[in-house]
């Protein structure tokens, strides 16, 4: 079952999860700043398109002149993200893929959260999912009007009971099922589609984002002008994310921490290439 929600710029999208709206739409807004820059005319790779908010965003930024490859592997997020991108512009302009993008064509099975779907993964952790969770809901959610009632009382729960009572009610939310998922190369689908350049790849994917990258071949580097990527910093994968763009010739490179992940081990690395 989905629900509509209007956003700022006019445009009404369908979701799952009300509430996830103005996080998402908070944690996107940077994705505008930091450098990079998207023109009319631009194309744009969406990998982790989730809803299309992101899409439809960068869609209104370019005055509806914006030809956008959108990617969403898990069929209930997919269909919303049809359906939004079928509503808010001109189709000839938007490709949405029911697919992810890694390092090698194939099926995975994804962890598919109906009650928090753009945690969804194919790399779940359940702890570290619920952390992160956590760490949203204490911060922002509860003090959202969107949020479910349940969650926006929890602001009135005492700090030494609030963090057992929001674990509590996460890990009844926090239920996977699994999605089997299709996976093609982000050099595979440039190829097909005669891309020759990409202005900006942004890619949001949850702990997948080096399979992503890894998935580009050198001769396709040189196309891509801009990146924005979430990059979970495992095993010190922050660096070495920022090694890969570098060596991919990407030299302006700037990172922060998205305001809805702040304490998290999430951050948001900005690539351009200058020339």
């Amino acid at each position: 079952m989905s629900v509509e929600v209007s956003l700022p710029n006019g445009m009404v999208v369908s979701c799952h999860q009300k509430h996830e709206v103005p996080l998402v739409q908070l944690e996107i807004q940077s994705y505008f700043g930091n450098g990079m820059q998207l023109n009319a005319g631009d194309t744009m790779f969406d990998v982790g398109a989730n809803i299309g908010l992101f899409s439809l965003a960068a869609y209104h930024h370019c005055d509806r002149d914006l030809r956008i490859f959108a990617f969403e592997p898990v069929a209930p997020i997919f269909e919303l993200l049809q359906a939004n991108c079928e509503r808010n512009t001109t189709r000839p302009d938007v490709s949405v893929f029911r697919c992810g993008l890694s390092h090698r064509s194939g099926s995975v099975d994804f962890a598919y959260y109906p009650r928090a779907p753009v945690l969804s993964t194919a790399y779940p952790d359940r702890e570290a999912d619920l952390k992160i969770l956590k760490e949203i809901v204490v911060n922002r959610l509860i003090h959202l009007a969107e949020a479910p009632v349940a969650l926006r009382g929890l602001r009135w729960v005492p700090g030494p009971m609030r963090g057992p009572l929001v674990d509590w009610v996460l890990r009844r939310a926090l239920v996977p099922v699994t999605a089997r998922c299709e996976m093609r190369t982000l050099s595979e689908v440039m190829s097909e589609y005669g891309v020759g350049r990409i202005d900006l790849l942004k890619v949001d994917v949850e702990k997948a984002e080096l399979d992503v990258l890894n998935g580009i071949d050198a001769k396709d580097w040189p196309k891509i002008q801009q990146v924005v990527v979430e990059v979970h910093d495992l095993d010190r994968r922050v660096e070495t994310t920022r090694r890969l763009l570098m060596a991919a010739g990407l030299r302006s490179i700037s990172m922060e921490q998205p305001a809805t992940l702040k304490g998290s081990n999430i951050f948001t690395i900005f690539a351009t290439r200058n020339h």
